[in-house]
């Protein structure tokens, strides 16, 4: 193997390193054809060309040979199934389907060609886009319609929709008369009550009412509210009793 293709450098997706090494694994299974790059193999052995500045033909004929075999195994790796029914062939069988693949291969390579050519004589047209203006016309027809169920549509499109119920959105407020003659009747069976601990259980809008209540016994005189702190539980006690300790507290 000549220099210029021993010492060719490789920079492949699945390999890096000289073209002999390449070739070296690529015998021993180490990589797959399927995962080597040829057409870029190709381009550094042409830019490797380039570089030297003469052409060594005994290099391109080496490279070339060198080339065409690893194509052809990637190509029995990419077509097992065919390279097997290519294998059951005998000799004549197989130069008779290679005849009829080479003259399908000229066939679609002619096609091609004509088809380049019709494209180039027909760029500079263009083409109008729908339907021709002079084609008939299909006839539409509607089904059968039934008059009385047209009217029966209509009349249920002008009927007015029933009004829908917002009861369930709305807020009830009880009297605050009623938690007025609650606490009192706690206060009467207790000195002092947690206003949290009286009113644990009830709605939002219950608490608010309570505390509303509670706050006109305190306009009234009738308690006495103490927090020790924020957020604390509001403890409640008769007035009469707050007056006691009051009065208790300045003696001492």
């Amino acid at each position: 193997m000549t220099s210029a293709v021993r010492d060719l450098e490789l920079d492949l997706d699945a390999f890096e390193g000289p073209f002999d090494l390449l070739l070296t694994l690529l015998l021993k299974d180490a990589i797959q054809p399927a995962e080597i790059d040829m057409a870029a193999i190709v381009v550094a052995f042409v830019e490797r060309l380039a570089e030297r500045g003469d052409l060594d033909l005994e290099a391109c004929g080496e490279f070339l040979v060198l080339i065409a075999a690893l194509l052809e195994l990637k190509a029995r790796h990419l077509f097992p199934e065919e390279e097997a029914e290519l294998a059951e062939l005998e000799p004549e069988e197989a130069a008779e389907e290679l005849a009829r693949r080479l003259a399908e291969y000229r066939r679609m390579k002619h096609a091609a060609g004509w088809l380049r050519d019709r494209l180039d004589d027909q760029r500079e047209r263009f083409f109008r886009l729908g339907p021709a203006p002079l084609a008939p016309q299909p006839e539409r027809r509607l089904a059968e319609q039934e008059p009385l169920r047209l009217v029966e549509a209509l009349r249920t499109l002008a009927a007015e929709p029933s009004r829908v119920s917002l009861s369930h959105m709305a807020l009830r407020f009880p009297p605050v008369e009623q938690f007025v003659v609650r606490f009192r009747a706690v206060l009467a069976r207790r000195r002092r009550f947690d206003f949290d601990t009286e009113v644990q259980g009830l709605s939002r809008v219950e608490q608010a009412v309570a505390f509303l209540a509670l706050l006109e016994l305190r306009k009234e005189g009738e308690v006495a509210i103490s927090q020790a702190a924020p957020f604390a539980p509001i403890r409640i006690s008769r007035a009469d009793d707050e007056r006691i300790l009051e009065w208790t507290a300045r003696s001492a």
